[in-house]
């Protein structure tokens, strides 16, 4: 496992030879851990528990619980340093089932309950082969350190860094900046303007957020960048804040991933869970919603909207509002018919993609035009529901028009359905 376990156990305060943990054999990060420790003969704590009769003492078996929620808690950074320690603050409903004698293997199963930060909530219980040793839940509490801030990086005294925050090398960060708790921001990138990046955030060498915007009429105004929590924006990757003539705001939301290369324009609002694929760029004042796939090398064109569940495939060119659940291929774009695959996989059940299915026949082969086609689905009774009526007011609030328009035969088989 990639679970660099002394590291991680000095951020409880342990070190050898206080390690209760000796493997780590499964683990899901944040989630479960699985680990195992080997009782020997030779352990400290076996010299006087007791003379004659070597036990494990009831309280390092909670130890042992408590340093697997430990690297539970810590072991998604691998064999960085992370930015926070652990603490324990309280066990409840310990239950001690089997004494712990050398030469016993303990395995030590932790999982992640529920957390209201700082503190988190870990169920424990260890086994030797199939029978359960003791079992319990503990309390913990995980503090955030002081950001860090590579000694090379130039960050101006008004700018603020969450606690928790790593700052790499040669980073630049402006004055009116401000950066969440516990992101990682990577080597030689530069942060500048009244740019808002919130928690959790993974930003990869060499990306630019927060720049002027490209645009002529730009005067310098106080225009800002506003960045959720949790998203990944990896290298080269360009961000740059609004115009006063489009709202001031470039905004992004939470859990989006930005591959290296990929370009959001001034004024763009995207949602949260998108994917961006590598140099997929979009213009000046485009709106993307949440779930929405922008594939490699495709442009989306200024004031243009890609709608919810959308996948927009590689190299494709954008110039009308990209239809939600639909795949739009292309350049220029056309539709290529419903996102099923995606749907399946964001766990669509099968009855509303039969009726967004039905809805889209109205729209591409029904041979109505599009306000027909609309009228006709809103009088189905059978196709109500709120995906389906998101569809219905995704097309009226459109300002560019929507793309229908289907591809020619010989452009249809030249796509490789996935």
């Amino acid at each position: 496992m990639s679970i660099n376990i002394p590291v991680l156990l000095d951020r409880l305060c342990y070190r050898f030879p206080s390690f209760l943990v000796d493997q780590v054999v499964e683990h899901e990060p944040g989630r479960r851990l699985v680990a195992f420790k080997n009782v020997t003969v030779g352990e400290d704590f076996f010299q006087g528990h007791f003379p004659g009769a070597p036990l494990m003492p009831g309280v390092l078996m909670i130890e042992s619980l408590a340093q697997a929620s430990a690297l539970l808690l810590l072991g998604g950074e691998g064999h960085a340093t992370p930015p926070a320690r652990v603490q324990l603050r309280g066990v409840r409903d310990a239950k001690f089932r089997r004494q712990v004698v050398p030469g016993d293997r303990v395995r030590l199963e932790v999982v992640r309950e529920d957390a209201r930060p700082p503190l988190a909530r870990v169920r424990g219980v260890s086994y030797i082969g199939e029978q359960v040793v003791a079992e319990m839940q503990l309390v913990l509490a995980v503090i955030a350190d002081a950001a860090s801030i590579d000694p090379t990086a130039l960050v101006h005294p008004g700018a603020v860094v969450g606690a928790g925050t790593v700052v790499g090398p040669s980073v630049t960060i402006g004055p009116h900046v401000r950066v969440g708790r516990n992101c990682r921001i990577g080597a030689s990138t530069v942060i500048d303007g009244w740019t808002e990046i919130g928690d959790g955030n993974k930003i990869a060498p060499f990306a630019s957020i927060g720049l002027a915007p490209q645009h002529i009429k730009y005067g310098g105004e106080p225009t800002r960048v506003v960045i959720g929590r949790d998203n990944t924006i990896r290298e080269f990757v360009t961000i740059h804040r609004g115009t006063a003539a489009g709202g001031g705001v470039t905004s992004i939301g939470d859990r989006n991933l930005f591959m290296a290369y990929a370009h959001v324009a001034h004024d763009c609002h995207v949602g949260s869970d998108t994917l961006f694929g590598n140099a997929a760029t979009l213009g000046g004042h485009v709106h993307v919603e949440d779930f929405a796939n922008i594939s490699a090398g495709s442009g989306v064109h200024q004031f243009c909207r890609v709608g919810r569940h959308a996948f927009i495939g590689g190299y494709s060119v954008v110039t009308k509002d990209a239809m939600p659940y639909a795949k739009s291929v292309g350049n220029r774009a056309r539709i290529y018919g419903l996102n099923t695959i995606g749907l399946n996989r964001r766990g669509f059940s099968p009855e509303i993609i039969d009726k967004l299915r039905r809805a889209y026949r109205y729209l591409l082969v029904s041979k109505l035009n599009t306000s027909r086609a609309v009228a006709r689905i809103e009088e189905d009774a059978s196709l109500k529901c709120p995906e389906v009526q998101y569809l219905i007011d995704f097309i009226r609030r459109s300002q560019r028009g929507v793309l229908l328009r289907r591809p020619t035969r010989r452009a249809e088989e030249a796509v490789v359905d996935e």
